[in-house]
């Protein structure tokens, strides 16, 4: 179809529907008449009358006859006062009164609505509101204008509450006016079809409505039909309404086309229920009731292709489209419109359009059917039986949502026995129960707990009882059993626990009452004892039978998941009272799966200390985007890493402008959610490599480009890496160094070479690349290959961004918040003030506010129409402590909960059946009120609303009184700086300086470690290091100036089977000297004292004193004329190839040693207290001539063979300073020194190389280790096919070899080495773009 025609249609359509709407709105306009005053004495009815002067005929507004109003003879709850307007009226307003001059008003009511008289339904204001507020007074007014209007013939207000020192009092108005409507009954077996004026109609827009009620649960109410497969079905089934729709062409596969959308529910219960379908193309809009879903249905066109016919109330030629079933509809319709066409009114007049199958009737019968509804757990009906009879007959229907809950129970007559009929787990038992024995259940029926009508029949006769469930005559449960059950004088339905066998409640011994049963709550009808149906009008009038707790002639049964309040895909179950959500697998928790379980961003994991790693995060938190899989690079700065399905390197041949080489790229998360991650970001960027050979990026300087690419707003860009946006250049061409100048991009130079031209894009509003266009490599010998790196984001904008409040008068105001039915709030907040208002939003009587109630206490309070409600957190310690603190506030329909740090979460559960919309209107007010009082004085950060960050810097730049940032980060997060490592404030966050510790990584947690072979030494000479300290201000010059100490503190771990072996050796100018050894025997020690020792430790020393191989050695001489001190750890074999920690620290000549964070000794030193003129630290082995004792030669010759990680020396990391900065560290190394990570590896790993997460090709700034290399796609397939089979044999060679070498116990003197192979198609492209090939660099090998 021509799009202007397309889109003109469309307007035609829609204002269509304006004028339809506004029209509709017209009409309404003037509803408003008084229906009551008018109206006759016998209008009135009620439930009783005080006296002839209260009759309900004096119930009128402002009326003194009689006495002044109605009044009940009793006033409880059971009293009624009924209007029969005459004819089905529309009614959109209803005030009320007390009984004049008196003391007789009602305070609160409910209004229900029939169209005959009988089977009654309650209004609601809202979702779940049933009771209006009524009089304070006897004369005053109270109005109520009615949410949506009511369209019934009888109202009836029922009093709930009434002045506790005076009766039930009304008097009473009613407004609208006339309502005309078309109806028209069908029987079950009959149906409407209305036939177009020509044969062949397709239809570009179709509006159809109408209303319907019925008791049935299933059956068709429209059905239409094309040649083409076209067809379109409203079916009623199990109550709910399902649209199935079909646009055709799809004969072939004819299932993947339907659109099936169900809605509604419990639309069988005999009361007007409308319906709406709108569709224009394939777009369709159907609407049940108040619920409204929007959908594309599927098919091939965009529009309906019908037969010359359109059927009501089944289908006149059943079978041609599949439909469901083919029930037709038993029940009234009213008012059917078809593009405007009311089709009642042609049937009643009998047009040639219209022609009938079946019987039908313009009316609308009203089965006399009394439901009763069970309000509560107490609620019970008892009804007589005629004692002693032999057999028991019991009919009835039932509905409800509870599992539980007993249906019926029969008292036993003298020493019969009774029984119990009750539903379990959604199955209907009966327990049988004779004086003093209780026989097995049958159970019969599942699932009956489904809202949906079921009927039960009961039957006992003698010893044999039978019960069959919905008529299911096939399989009904039924037993013999050893007694006799003869009827008793009463049947309770829906009794209580204390209700059962023994004769409870009127025995009053309920010491011999069964509890162990909950009564039933929900609806039952056509209740019929021994073949006699039950007049529940008389047991509501009391003249048969008694009852509590009871609704008589309606069904309360609501169904609580319509609308569905579960968020988030959450599963919505119910009971009779409450609804509950099953948030498994959605990424959210909460009454309402609304708050998200992830972080919002790579930033927030980071502050929580996680390290680098893969996470989900969840960018506009409780928003409607869910979560997605990142890799999270934490560096000083945080990278958020996101991939797509192409990372490869990939060649592209053969392709021109009609023929291009298109590719599309698909990312790990949905274009909403890349946008979100992308707007909370400081800096996102995307590397994009183009080598070409005679293939061209541009046809000439600000000509046609011949290739480009799309990014996220679908627009075409023709700038490459490195450039800026719309200067359609590349970043040679900024720079002025294209390989030929008369081009702004290198490839553009159309040379018979490899060239590139390579940079990131970094225009966050056109990122990420979506698709990659080129035409330029059909000429001979031209040729192009691409790389697009993934998303790359840094930072968090949101998390850090932040406010300080300086006066308690100043707050920052935002537009008002919506959160009508979720809201939560989060925040971090920071103070030295003892109270104050964190934010607060005003309504006309609704509001939410969050405030520091005293030092220790917050409270999130709100009001939603129930009246204020409070939850407080308190926390032991003080929150006004300039620390920052967590806050999060939640408020949903269910409950509402607030959370402070890490403190268990504290929650009020709202009203089943109150008021559930926040309804807001003023500004929201962040560190303050509108009244300026109790302002917040402090610092607010990171503030969010259902998911949408405020910001507050930009918003504090134009306010008095506040400033935007917040200094003092360090005092919050400074202890996630380990290891040494010092906190250092920045203006968003801080960074841990990780200069003085033997760690590196953000938060210094990431150990350094080594690997050393045959004769390797590293020697950090002091020497140096006190010169270029003395000539600086440090801590560290001041500490070592003078080049003796008093005290040493010492950190390493290491890794080894070898012994003996020298771990660490510290020498002096004096020949004073450190060394920590391993030796092969363990030796006395008269130096050993075991003062402070665990006793379990000196047991295991006693026991194992001269057996381990492996004894560790702490030498210390300290005077030059002495012997060494000699300590010695010997209660473990220190060479068995696991990692062992060490922390040595010297005070004087106090030695403490900890050993793996667990054993801790303390010894005392003999030589002296001062380690004079040292010079230099040496891991490994000795090179230089030393003068030491024997045991330190012994292990010095051998050197050290394995691993060393995190050696630290008061302030000195040697093993840092070797492998970071040996450029500039005072530093030599000698001998195979490999960089590992094998002071992170288990004992079974040891032999390992380091494996690590990654993404593929990451160009950003990368931890420790992460890349990891992508094949690129080739035309060698086979080749690289051989290849890769020689590497596997080879590796299962290695692998095997290496498993003997641990079985023999040797811990291996060689790390697995990254592969350095790659695919043999990428080697020989790269090779011939002259691109050096490199190594996975898991590990980094030095050789001297």
């Amino acid at each position: 179809m021509d799009s202007v025609t397309e889109i003109f249609l469309k307007l035609l359509f829609l204002l269509s529907l304006r004028n339809r709407h506004t029209a509709v709105a017209r009409n309404k306009y003037n509803c408003d008449d008084q229906l009551v005053s008018a109206l006759p004495q016998s209008s009135f009815s009620s439930s009783s009358e005080l006296s002839s002067s209260h009759s309900p005929g004096f119930a009128k507004l402002n009326r003194r006859e009689g006495a002044g109003g109605w009044s009940p003879l009793v006033s409880n709850k059971y009293q009624w006062l009924q209007i029969d307007l005459g004819e089905r009226t529309e009614i959109t307003a209803v005030a009320t009164q007390g009984g004049y001059g008196s003391s007789d008003w009602v305070t609160s009511y409910l209004l229900m609505f029939s169209d005959s008289g009988r089977n009654w339904k309650q209004y609601r204001q809202e979702e779940s509101i049933w009771a209006f507020s009524g009089n304070t007074n006897a004369d005053s007014v109270v109005y109520y204008k009615l949410q949506h209007s009511i369209k019934a013939r009888f109202l009836r207000f029922v009093p709930l509450d009434w002045n506790v020192n005076g009766r039930i009092g009304m008097r009473i108005e009613v407004y609208g006016c006339t309502y005309r409507s078309e109806v028209v009954g069908f029987d079950g077996k009959s149906c409407l079809v209305y036939t177009f004026n020509q044969k062949l109609m397709s239809a570009l827009k179709d509006v159809i409505s109408l209303k319907f009620k019925t008791t049935q649960s299933d059956g068709i109410l429209l059905h239409r039909e094309g040649q083409n497969g076209d067809h379109i079905t409203l079916e009623l089934t199990k109550g709910k309404l399902s649209l199935l729709m079909n646009l055709g062409g799809t004969k072939t596969h004819p299932s993947n086309a339907q659109t099936n959308i169900t809605l509604g529910s419990l639309l069988d219960d005999q009361h007007w229920h409308s319906v709406l379908i709108e569709h224009f193309n394939n777009q369709v809009n159907f609407t049940v009731d108040k619920h409204t879903h929007h959908f594309h249905a599927k098919g091939e066109f965009n529009y309906l292709d019908f037969d010359y016919e359109l059927s009501f109330g089944g289908m006149p030629m059943p079978g041609k489209s599949g439909t469901l079933s083919h029930r037709n509809f038993h029940g009234c319709f009213e008012n059917i419109y078809y593009n405007g066409v009311n089709i009642i009114d042609l049937a009643r007049r009998h047009k040639s359009q219209i022609y009938f199958v079946g019987n039908m009737s313009f009316s609308c019968l009203e089965p006399q059917v009394v439901p009763i509804t069970f309000l509560s757990s107490s609620s019970y009906l008892a009804l007589p039986g005629i004692t002693g009879q032999e057999e028991v007959f019991i009919i009835f229907q039932f509905r409800t949502w509870n599992k539980e809950g007993l249906l019926l129970a029969s008292k036993p007559h003298q020493a019969s026995g009774g029984f119990l009929l009750y539903l379990s787990n959604g199955k209907v038992k009966i327990r049988l129960h004779k004086p003093g024995k209780a026989l097995s259940d049958i159970t019969a029926g599942a699932g009956l707990n489904n809202g949906q009508w079921h009927s039960v029949s009961f039957s006992a006769k003698r010893n044999r009882i039978s019960v069959v469930v919905d008529n299911n005559v096939t399989s009904p449960a039924h037993a013999s059993i050893p007694l006799h059950i003869y009827s008793g004088d009463t049947f309770y339905f829906g009794a209580p626990g204390f209700m059962l066998l023994s004769g409870c409640p009127n025995s009053g011994n309920i010491s011999e009452c069964n509890t162990s049963f909950g009564g039933f709550q929900g609806c039952m009808r056509l209740i019929s004892i021994g073949n006699k149906a039950v007049d529940m009008i008389s047991v509501q009038q009391n003249l048969f039978g008694n009852f509590s707790d009871l609704q008589i002639d309606l069904c309360g049964i609501i169904d609580r998941c319509l609308p569905n309040y579960c968020e988030h895909g959450g599963e919505c179950s119910q009971s009779w009272n409450s609804f509950y959500c099953n948030c498994d697998n959605t990424g959210y928790k909460g009454a309402t799966c609304h708050y998200p379980i992830y972080e919002e961003s790579c930033e927030s994991y980071k502050h929580r200390g996680n390290t680098s790693g893969f996470y989900n995060i969840d960018s506009d938190g409780s928003g409607p985007l869910g979560a997605f899989l990142v890799y999270c690079n934490m560096t000083d700065t945080t990278w958020t890493i996101i991939q797509h399905n192409n990372t490869n390197l990939t060649r592209v041949k053969s392709a021109n402008r009609e023929n291009p080489h298109t590719v599309f790229f698909k990312y790990s998360a949905s274009l909403d959610q890349l946008q979100a991650t992308i707007n909370h970001a400081e800096h996102c960027e995307q590397e994009l490599s183009y080598h070409c050979k005679k293939s061209r990026l541009l046809d000439k300087p600000d000509g046609m480009p011949l290739s480009w690419w799309i990014g996220r707003t679908n627009e075409t860009q023709t700038y490459w890496g490195g450039s800026l946006p719309a200067v359609q250049k590349c970043a040679c061409g900024l720079e002025g160094s294209c390989i030929d100048s008369q081009h702004y991009c290198n490839c553009d130079a159309d040379r018979d070479e490899w060239t590139n031209d390579t940079g990131f894009l970094s225009y966050k509003e056109h990122l990420p690349v979506t698709e990659i266009v080129i035409t330029d490599t059909d000429r001979p010998n031209s040729e192009a290959a691409y790389k697009l790196g993934p998303l790359l984001c840094r930072g968090d904008r949101t998390f850090w961004n932040s406010a300080s409040f300086n006066t308690e008068t100043s707050y920052l105001h935002f537009p008002t918040f919506h959160g009508e039915l979720s809201a939560d709030v989060s925040f971090f907040f920071k103070t030295t003030a003892s109270s104050g208002v964190f934010l607060e939003n005003l309504g006309i009587q609704d509001f939410i506010r969050i405030e520091l109630y005293s030092p220790s206490e917050v409270i999130f309070s709100f009001d939603v129409g129930n009246g204020p409600n409070e939850v407080t957190v308190q926390s032991l310690t003080s929150l006004n402590d300039n620390q920052w603190h967590y806050v999060k506030a939640e408020r949903n329909i269910k409950e509402a909960s607030l959370q402070i740090d890490q403190l268990p979460q504290r929650s009020h559960t709202a009203p089943p059946d109150g008021h559930i919309r926040l309804q807001l209107n003023s500004q929201l007010f962040v560190g303050g009120t509108a009244s300026r009082q109790k302002g917040f004085l402090g610092c607010i950060r990171s503030l969010r609303l259902n998911g949408m960050a405020l910001d507050l810097e930009e918003r504090a730049k134009i306010t008095p009184g506040v400033e935007p940032g917040c200094p003092g980060h360090c005092s919050s997060y400074g202890n996630l700086c380990h290891n040494g490592g010092k906190c250092k404030e920045k203006y968003s966050g801080f960074s841990c300086d990780c200069t003085f510790s033997a760690y590196v990584g953000p938060f210094c947690k990431k150990e350094i470690s080594a690997y050393f072979g045959t004769g390797t030494s590293v020697t950090y000479n002091f020497q140096e290091y006190y010169t270029l300290a003395k000539n600086s201000s440090s801590h560290a010059s001041s500490f070592y100036a003078d080049m003796t100490l008093n005290r040493e503190e010492i950190t390493f771990a290491f890794r080894t089977t070898r012994t003996p072996s020298l771990l660490l050796y510290v020498s002096s100018f004096y020949k004073e000297y450190l060394s920590v050894i391993l030796t092969r025997n363990a030796a006395p020690n008269n130096a050993f004292h075991m003062k402070n020792i665990p006793p379990t430790v000196i047991s295991t020393f006693t026991a194992v004193f001269y057996y381990h191989v492996g004894s560790l050695q702490i030498r210390y001489k300290l005077d030059n004329h002495q012997d060494p001190d000699v300590f010695s750890i010997n209660f473990k074999n220190m060479a068995d190839g696991q990692l062992q920690h060490m922390k040595i620290n010297r005070e004087e000549e106090m030695l403490f040693v900890e050993v793996n964070q667990n054993e801790r000794m303390k010894f005392i030193l003999s030589s002296g207290t001062e380690f004079n003129a040292i010079k230099s630290l040496t891991l490994g082995k000795v090179l230089e001539n030393s003068d030491v004792d024997e045991e330190t030669m012994k292990a010095n010759s051998q050197g050290f063979i394995g691993c060393l990680s995190s050696v630290q020396f008061n302030h000195i990391a040697p093993l840092k300073a070797a492998l970071h900065h040996i450029s500039s560290a005072p530093v030599i190394v000698k001998g195979r020194f490999t960089a590992s990570n094998c002071g992170t590896l288990t004992g079974a790993d040891s032999t390992s190389s380091e494996t690590t997460h990654s993404f593929a090709d990451h160009s950003g700034p990368i931890d420790e280790g992460e890349p990891l290399a992508n094949a690129i796609r080739s035309d060698s397939a086979i080749i690289g096919g051989v290849i890769a089979v020689v590497i596997f044999i080879l590796l299962c060679i290695t692998a095997i070899a290496i498993r003997i070498y641990k079985k023999k116990g040797i811990y291996s003197k060689n790390e697995a080495k990254g592969s350095e192979n790659e695919d043999s198609a990428e080697s020989a492209l790269k090779s011939e773009l002259s691109m050096q090939n490199t190594a996975n660099e898991n590990q980094k090998e030095y050789f001297f």
